[in-house]
């Protein structure tokens, strides 16, 4: 697994997916708590943009999960740390910038 310690891998990696999962939840208790939309009491602009901002949060926090999920995949099939287009060891210090990674860069 290119040098790197498959439980050290998964460990890091089911922390960031609790972390993710706790901002979604706290997403959702947030938008549960405001209620809706109501124009007459607010600025519907303002609501709408609010809105907007908590969609694009909330799918770019289900897409890191999806990435975390597929991450811990590649830790259980024993490819994690190897880049997915060239076959080759992805550069550790990649893999502590960032655990998701797929390919080296560059």
């Amino acid at each position: 697994m290119a040098g790197i310690d498959p439980e050290q891998a998964r460990d890091r990696l089911l922390a960031e997916r609790s972390r993710i999962q706790g901002l979604l939840g706290e997403n959702r208790a947030e938008r549960l708590n405001e209620g809706p939309i109501d124009a007459l009491a607010g600025d519907a602009g303002a609501d709408t943009t609010t809105a907007a901002t908590d969609l694009g949060l909330r799918d770019d926090l289900n897409y890191a999960l999806a990435e975390v999920d597929a991450a811990l995949d590649r830790v259980e099939a024993g490819t994690y740390g190897i880049d997915e287009v060239t076959g080759e060891p992805i550069d550790p210090a990649r893999l502590e910038a960032e655990p998701t990674a797929r390919r080296n860069i560059g």
